[in-house]
C-alpha cells in the first residue's frame, strides 16, 4: 500500500480525536501543568507512537508530509502532546536508517507500540546550537561505554525509557564532529539519574529535565551502526525530520490563533457593526491568514523532499524559521483581535502566545536556521 493513502483516513481520525479530546481538556491540563496521561494514552490507542515507523516494524509507515499534517492537527489543539511524539520519532528514524538490523528488529516494534519511548540526549548546560562542542564523553571498557557528563532541556526525560544520547568517543578528534558516536540508552541504566522540572513559559505539562550520566555503562552493542564517529551526521539527519515537525506544530497553533480571532472578530461589535468589518482588523486577519498559508506550503514542500530521500537542511531550516517566526507573530496578532479578552485565562490565545516561543528556540534558534540556510545556498549556488 502506498503510504500516502493512509492520508485521509489518519487525518480524519485525528482530526476528530483533537476536536473532541483535546481541545476541550488542554487548558486546564496546560494551566494545572499536569502531564496528559489520558491523551498520551490515547496516542499510544492510535498508533501514533508508530507514525513514521516502517510498517515491516510494526509501524503506520506514514510518508513525512502525512506526518507533518497530522504534527499540524494536534498543535492545532494542544502544541505539548506533539513534544511527546517528536523525539521519541526522532530516535525511530536514526534506528530506521541508521542502526544494525539487530538494533531495529530489538526497538522499532516496542517504539511502535508506545512501549518504549525515545527521547533526545543532546543539548548540554555550555553546548545548545553548537553540537561539536558537547562535553559528555564514552569511554571503552570492554563490551561497554562508560558514559559521564550532561545533557540539558531534555524533553520526556521521565517518560522515555531509551534515550537517544550523542556523546564523544574520541574527544581527540580534528575536526570534532569525527569524535562524535550516537548511544541508545536505557533510563533506568545505573549511573543515569534525571534531574528536577524545568520550569518553563509555554510548552507545559511535558517534562523538560537534565539528565545526568555518572559512570553509567552502555552495552557496545547500543552504539548506533555499530561503528563510531557517525554521530554527528546520524543526528543531523534526523534534526531535519525534527525541524518539519516543528515547523508543523508551529502552523498547527498559528491556525488555532487565526480561528479564535476570526471567530471573536464577527461575535464582537464595536461602534455598532461587529470588528471583522473594521479595515483595521479585516487587514490584521488577511496577514494573518496569508502567513499561516505559506508556512504550511513550506513545511509540506521541505516533507515531500524528504519522502524522496532528498537532503533537505536549507528546506527543513527555511520551513522551520519562517513558521516559528510567523507561528509567534500570528499569535500576538490574534490577542491583539481579542483585545484584553485575550490577555486572560478564559480564552486560549494567551496559551498560544506563551507556546509560541518554544518554536523560535526548538530544534534550532532561527539564528541558527538562517546560517544552515546561507550555507547550503552558497553550496547550491557556487561560482
Amino acid at each position: 500500500m502506498d503510504p500516502s493513502d493512509l492520508r485521509a483516513p489518519v487525518l480524519d481520525t485525528v482530526r476528530r480525536f483533537v476536536d473532541r479530546e483535546v481541545v476541550p481538556a488542554a487548558s486546564a491540563l496546560e494551566h494545572d501543568d499536569a502531564y496528559p496521561h489520558a491523551l498520551v494514552a490515547r496516542l499510544k490507542e492510535l498508533g501514533l507512537f508508530g507514525a513514521t515507523i516502517p510498517a515491516a516494524f510494526g509501524g503506520l509507515g506514514l510518508d513525512y508530509v502525512t506526518y507533518a499534517m497530522v504534527i499540524e492537527e494536534i498543535g492545532r489543539g494542544w502544541m505539548s502532546l506533539t513534544g511527546v511524539l517528536n523525539t521519541h520519532l526522532v530516535l525511530a528514524y536514526v534506528l530506521a536508517h541508521h542502526g544494525t538490523r539487530e538494533q531495529q528488529e530489538r526497538w522499532l516494534p516496542a517504539m511502535a507500540r508506545g512501549e518504549h519511548r525515545g527521547a533526545l540526549c543532546l543539548t548540554e548546560p555550555h553546548a545548545g546550537s553548537d553540537v561539536q562542542g558537547i562535553r559528555t564523553t564514552a569511554a571503552r571498557d570492554g563490551d561497554h561505554y562508560v558514559v559521564n557528563g550532561s545533557k540539558m532541556f531534555i524533553t520526556n526525560a521521565r517518560t522515555a525509557t531509551l534515550y537517544a544520547l550523542v556523546v564523544k568517543t574520541d574527544p581527540r578528534a580534528d575536526p570534532p564532529h569525527r569524535g562524535i558516536s550516537l548511544l541508545v540508552a536505557e533510563r533506568e541504566s545505573p549511573g543515569v539519574s534525571i534531574g528536577r522540572d524545568i520550569e518553563k513559559l509555554g510548552y507545559k505539562s511535558v517534562e523538560t529535565c537534565e539528565v545526568t550520566f555518572e559512570d553509567a555503562r552502555v552495552p557496545r552493542t547500543h552504539l548506533v551502526g555499530g561503528a563510531e564517529g557517525h554521530g554527528f551526521q546520524q543526528v543531523m539527519s534526523a534534526l531535519e525530520v525534527g525541524r518539519i515537525n516543528v515547523a508543523a506544530r508551529a502552523v498547527g497553533v498559528a491556525q488555532a490563533a487565526f480561528d479564535d480571532a476570526i471567530r471573536y472578530a464577527q461575535q464582537r461589535t464595536a461602534f455598532g457593526k461587529p470588528i471583522c468589518e473594521h479595515q483595521a482588523v479585516q487587514l490584521r486577519l488577511a496577514d494573518m491568514a496569508t502567513s499561516v498559508e505559506a508556512a504550511r506550503l513550506l513545511t509540506r514542500r521541505a516533507a515531500e523532499l524528504k519522502d524522496r530521500g532528498e537532503r533537505v537542511d536549507v528546506e527543513a531550516g527555511m520551513a522551520k524559521l519562517f513558521a516559528s517566526e510567523t507561528c509567534q507573530r500570528v499569535s500576538l496578532d490574534a490577542m491583539r483581535v481579542l483585545g484584553g479578552y485575550g490577555y486572560t485565562k478564559e480564552f486560549r490565545v494567551e496559551r498560544y502566545y506563551r507556546d509560541a516561543p518554544l518554536m523560535l528556540i526548538g530544534e534550532g534558534t532561527s539564528d541558527i536556521q538562517r546560517l544552515v540556510i546561507a550555507k547550503g545556498l552558497v553550496q547550491r549556488h557556487r561560482i
